[in-house]
């Protein structure tokens, strides 16, 4: 039996979760397969930066999310000699710890008040693409079903059977450490609200708290490192002093760290997303935002060709935006390994350095919003062709100053300022756009702003004439006369 659905997404994990919630607001049926016959278990991901909890934020579960996470203030590096770094992260770079079961369990349940599901025990054994969708072959207990869809997201984790499948590769390369993970309850002088890098000469060890009195402790270890309540007390004197005691041990395993990018996101109608596209040490936890950006990149553009808002070359545009994301990721988490597993000699140039940094406030400037992802820019690549920088304003591709509204409707949102030529002028385009474009008006300030739905930046400028860069683009997104 073949069924036919618009989007099948394979991996309900949390970027699969996240995905098929996105679709099913837009009013996108999906079907949302996992080999797993129960969810998973463990914290793995803990730490929500800004991107991620904007995602949450739009997928309505972000206020559930604060009530069973925890804010995240600081960040404490405790180096050598007893000397600790406190670096406030701000209301600018909020981030919460959240065990990642929790924040699957949140997207699965707001999935489910969106009219979807999970499909589990679905193993998908083959993928054939087609100029007109895709065809995937799901082998289950009570045997063998067909899926034709019209796109495919893959967000099957890091052995991603559909990458697989694809036959795309995955270069890169395992990094030689492994790391060792532990859920449990440590009794110490830990300040509630801070994650804790130990930066001393046994090593390094990240410590994060989680709700109910349960942290997360992980450490670069040795291959063939013994799984045990002494093991994890050992490391935790080495590293992190006689002070800190384990009270109560939840789990512990290790597993090696990748940095690897595929070769394509993008095989016809098939998008990889989440760890399937890329993968990278876990410091700075910076995956699972990364994943969630991907995730908001592709549903706004996907959910607006299948409604016949957007011309389908805007999906065009996934790959060389998410590459760079996660090219910069990459780059980034592997400075970050490097500078955190340092051998004892050259560990204390660092320390030295850090002393330096943090009292100019370097850190806080620069270091923090680099983990929050506010680093992270697009390359000026929708329709239309690339626009003209106006200064004092954002570029296209970057995030707008005070950060993104919501995403709403999926429409791209014009917002004008001050001047009412300015504002008559968006209002017209919006008029001529309609579910395309969004127009508000503010009495404040200057210029305008054009804001997708994913909260980065289309296009920006000061005048009536800048706007014709916003009409060339609405030209470029609209899809041609009877076309899907």
């Amino acid at each position: 039996m073949t069924e036919r659905t618009p989007v099948v997404i394979v991996g309900a994990g949390t970027c699969g979760l996240a995905a098929a919630c996105a679709l099913r607001r837009a009013g996108i049926d999906v079907r949302l397969l996992e080999r797993e016959d129960v969810p998973g278990t463990g914290s793995r991901a803990t730490l929500l930066w800004p991107l991620g909890l904007a995602v949450l934020r739009d997928l309505g579960v972000r206020e559930d999310a604060e009530r069973r996470g925890l804010p995240l203030d600081a960040l404490h590096y405790h180096l050598a000699g007893g000397r600790t770094l406190r670096t406030t992260v701000g209301a600018e770079n909020e981030a919460l710890v959240l065990a990642q079961h929790a924040t699957d369990a949140l997207l699965e349940e707001a999935l489910e008040a969106a009219g979807g599901r999970v499909e589990r025990s679905a193993h998908v054994s083959g993928v054939t693409p087609g100029p007109d969708g895709v065809t995937v072959k799901v082998d289950r207990p009570g045997g063998t079903e067909l899926i034709e869809a019209q796109w495919l997201i893959a967000a099957d984790g890091v052995g991603s059977t559909v990458r697989r499948l694809l036959g795309i590769d995955f270069p890169g390369t395992t990094l030689p450490a492994r790391y060792l993970a532990v859920d449990g309850a440590i009794d110490g002088d830990l300040a509630p609200g801070a994650v804790h890098y130990f930066l001393r000469p046994a090593g390094p060890m990240v410590v994060a708290p989680l709700r109910g009195g349960t942290v997360r402790m992980g450490a670069p270890v040795p291959d063939g490192t013994e799984l045990s309540e002494a093991t994890v007390q050992r490391v935790l004197t080495e590293r992190g002093g006689d002070g800190l005691v384990l009270r109560r041990l939840d789990d512990i395993t290790t597993f090696a760290s990748q940095e690897r990018v595929a070769a394509t996101l993008r095989h016809g109608r098939c998008f990889l997303v989440g760890d399937a596209a890329h993968t990278h040490s876990p410091i700075g936890g910076q995956g699972l935002n990364l994943g969630l950006q991907d995730v908001a990149n592709l549903t706004w553009k996907l959910a607006g060709v299948l409604r016949g808002a957007y011309t389908p070359d805007l999906l065009d545009t996934y790959e060389p935006e998410r590459r760079r994301a996660a090219e910069q990721t990459v780059q980034n988490t592997h400075r970050f390994a490097r500078m955190f597993t340092l051998g004892p000699r050259p560990a204390r140039v660092r320390n030295a350095a850090w002393r330096g940094l943090d009292a100019t406030g370097v850190l806080r400037r620069h270091f923090v919003p680099l983990l929050a992802g506010r680093r992270v820019a697009y390359p000026d690549v929708l329709p239309g062709g690339p626009a003209r920088r106006a200064r004092g304003l954002p570029a296209p591709g970057e995030r707008p100053p005070g950060g993104a509204p919501p995403a709403g409707t999926g429409a791209l949102r014009l917002v004008t300022r001050g001047d009412a030529a300015l504002a008559a002028a968006g209002a017209h385009l919006a008029a001529r756009h309609p579910g395309r474009i969004a127009h508000e008006h503010r009495a404040s300030g200057r210029g305008f702003v054009l804001v997708r739905p994913d909260g980065f930046v289309a296009r920006a400028g000061r005048t009536t004439a800048d706007l014709d860069h916003v009409a060339t683009l609405a030209a470029g997104l609209a899809p041609a006369p009877g076309g899907a």
